[in-house]
């Protein structure tokens, strides 16, 4: 019996693998375009874009887990069923409970994997991704690499660099500096260079003159120089709000939030806190939403495709309400207690149908404790 729940168990890793790597690859597509006009608008290489888009993952993966086991299993048990294999297995003497040990294994390891993802790997891959995207988002000097385009690393300034050698040697720079739209300046270079120094990002200018607008546009005065340096920290972004998000915050940080923030947003902390303890339970209940669909009832084929397509139906209403209880409890902590109760009411409902409380037999059938041949 233990060589019949290893191969069930090794039935059930395939598909959950399988269906986790392809919802992953196309929900993180989505994720990751919306990375990709920040890294070529601001020179940053593929190496950064694929460090930012692994940051992503964890935060899926509490999404994707819990709804690819599900498929994986439905898939997998179902194609045991169909190739009669659980029939075989019931005339060696295995059983309905037997066979929900290797099922409930794989929901528990699925539920521990959810839980590092969504209790440490999520809140720490979002601080990641904040914190480099600021980085670059401040770092001005990186969206001047664009030779031959205008650009507007920041509001009010405007720089255009003809080209630039490859040791960095900057030819032909513009820099239009409009924050006061009454008294614009006007850089312009014949050469120069960007350099990070102690203090912040630099563009050196050599030979140019400075163009400032005097009374009202009536007047221009030029200014000529051998040697200028322009700050561009001057154009980075804010300093990041010190109020993390609740996406952000380690479980502890939810339960117990810094002092001084919002009313709203200590709910929405709470509300998070409960949604990652009880998001992996939704594991357990559509183990017994898999197994009560393909065990549960004739084996005949329209019989079986009404229970997938109910297995389905229920296992993404229960989802689905669970997204939905986020909003009442960010509006009432009270409503928190769905978090548990959804899950719950899963494994209850599946249950009962596994119990033989329904579907009903046909008159003169009895309920198999496996699926077996045929009824007519």
């Amino acid at each position: 019996m233990r060589r019949l729940s290893s191969y069930v168990l090794k039935q059930l890793i395939g598909p959950v693998a399988l269906f986790t790597f392809l919802l992953t690859c196309v929900i993180w597509l989505t994720q990751a375009l919306r990375l990709l006009d920040l890294i070529i608008n601001r020179g940053q290489s593929a190496v950064t874009f694929l460090y930012l888009s692994m940051l992503v993952v964890p935060g899926l993966l509490v999404i994707i887990l819990p709804l690819a086991f599900f498929s994986g299993a439905l898939i997998a048990l179902s194609r045991l069923n169909s190739e009669s294999e659980l029939v075989v297995m019931a005339s060696a003497g295995f059983s309905r409970v037997q066979l929900a040990v290797p099922v409930l294994t794989a929901a528990v390891l699925v539920m521990v994997l959810t839980w590092v993802c969504s209790l440490w790997a999520m809140p720490a891959g979002q601080q990641a991704l904040n914190a480099t995207l600021f980085d670059i988002r401040a770092n001005v000097s990186t969206a001047l690499l664009n030779e031959g385009t205008f650009n507007t690393p920041a509001k009010g300034l405007t720089v255009f660099i003809r080209a630039i050698d490859n040791d960095g040697t900057i030819h032909g720079a513009l820099v239009h500096d409009n924050r006061n739209a009454k008294a614009p300046i006007s850089y312009l270079a014949e050469s120069g260079r960007i350099v990070q120094t102690p203090a912040g990002s630099r563009l050196v200018m050599v030979d140019g003159t400075i163009q400032r607008v005097a009374k009202r546009g009536a007047r221009l005065n030029v200014l000529k120089f051998q040697r200028y340096v322009f700050d561009l920290d001057q154009f980075a972004a804010i300093q990041p709000a010190s109020e993390r998000k609740a996406k952000e915050a380690f479980i502890g940080e939810l339960f117990h939030p810094p002092a001084g923030i919002k009313d709203k947003a200590r709910r929405a902390y709470l509300a998070e806190a409960h949604s990652r303890i009880a998001e992996p339970f939704y594991c357990i209940a559509f183990a017994l939403i898999a197994l009560a669909a393909v065990t549960q009832g004739r084996r005949a084929r329209g019989a079986h495709l009404l229970r997938m397509t109910i297995a389905c139906a229920a296992a993404a209403g229960l989802r689905i309400a669970g997204y939905g209880v986020a909003g009442l409890a960010i509006g009432n902590t009270a409503f928190c207690i769905l978090f548990y109760l959804l899950p719950l009411i899963g494994i209850a409902g599946a249950a009962f149908v596994l119990a033989g409380g329904f579907p009903k037999p046909l008159p003169g059938v009895a309920p198999p404790s496996m699926p077996t041949g045929e009824t007519a």
